[in-house]
């Protein structure tokens, strides 16, 4: 009997949430990004929509619980059939941990405008609730309203191209991507008025950004020993994935924490 106690404690401990059962290696330069250690960010997911009887890569979103799906409303389309797939870390490979789940619903928030690119947040409710395990971990979230620090260092995740108008990568990249204040961000050589106060941007620096694939992925950063999902990817620059003074844009996980709560999903 003790001995299931002392199992279902360690158990508990490394499947919490934003607790990586394998932690991720740091320090790392998706745009500039490296492979990331294999489920070292198991609440990344890849959103996949059917084409012809193909399963394809269009996004990326986080494991918010069993149940639930975070992802950006620019990434789905009602006439597209999706399905979510867990526990990746090469998306070609047939691999060990790794499951393929239908959606029962999508929610898209009712006030997403896709001129402005604002509110841009979904959530998905799988058909079935998956069971944690080393591959597969949700993320916790941020309290709400939390705002970070400026160079606050965060992680974007993503199968996103590695530079504008490359290949997509069939590892999962990751990149150290610090938080650029809202003060900064919204100057007039920066985004200026197209960033808002929901809004939380990250790089900037020219060599390390999100780009096309990494839509909808979480911005990872760790706050009192856990791993919290503080941005949604949002938007970047047409002028390339890379452009200095051009971080990428990320919804802001922290300002809708009661929507997510009035949908129904746990926060």
């Amino acid at each position: 009997m003790l001995g299931a106690v002392c199992l279902a404690l360690l158990l508990g401990y490394a499947y919490g949430c934003g607790q990586p059962a394998v932690p991720p290696l740091l320090g790392t330069r998706v745009v500039g990004g490296e492979d990331a250690r294999p489920h070292s960010w198991p609440w990344q997911i890849s959103l996949q929509y059917n084409s012809a009887g193909t399963w394809r890569h269009t996004c990326g979103g986080t494991l918010i619980d069993p149940s639930w799906v975070l992802t950006a409303a620019h990434c789905i389309s009602s006439s597209m059939t999706y399905r979510v797939v867990l526990g990746k870390q090469v998306l070609s490979e047939d691999e060990p941990g790794s499951l393929a789940v239908g959606v029962e619903k999508i929610i898209v928030h009712e006030k997403w405008n896709s001129f402005f690119i604002i509110n841009d947040i979904a959530l998905i409710k799988l058909a079935e609730a998956v069971q944690e395990s080393e591959t597969i971990q949700p993320s916790c979230l941020p309290p709400a309203g939390l705002i970070l620090e400026n160079d606050y260092p965060c992680y974007i995740t993503g199968w996103g191209r590695l530079r504008t108008n490359g290949p997509l990568p069939d590892t999962l990249q990751q990149a150290l991507l610090p938080v650029v204040s809202y003060d900064i961000c919204s100057q007039r050589d920066w985004w200026g008025s197209n960033v808002r106060p929901t809004m939380v941007c990250a790089g900037g620096d020219g060599v390390t950004s999100g780009c096309n694939g990494d839509s909808g992925g979480p911005l990872n950063c760790q706050r009192e020993g856990l791993w919290e999902v503080h941005g949604i990817v949002s938007f970047g620059s047409a002028l390339g994935c890379n452009t200095v003074k051009k971080p990428t844009v990320f919804t802001r996980v922290s300002a809708y924490i009661d929507w997510i709560t009035e949908v129904g999903a746990p926060s």
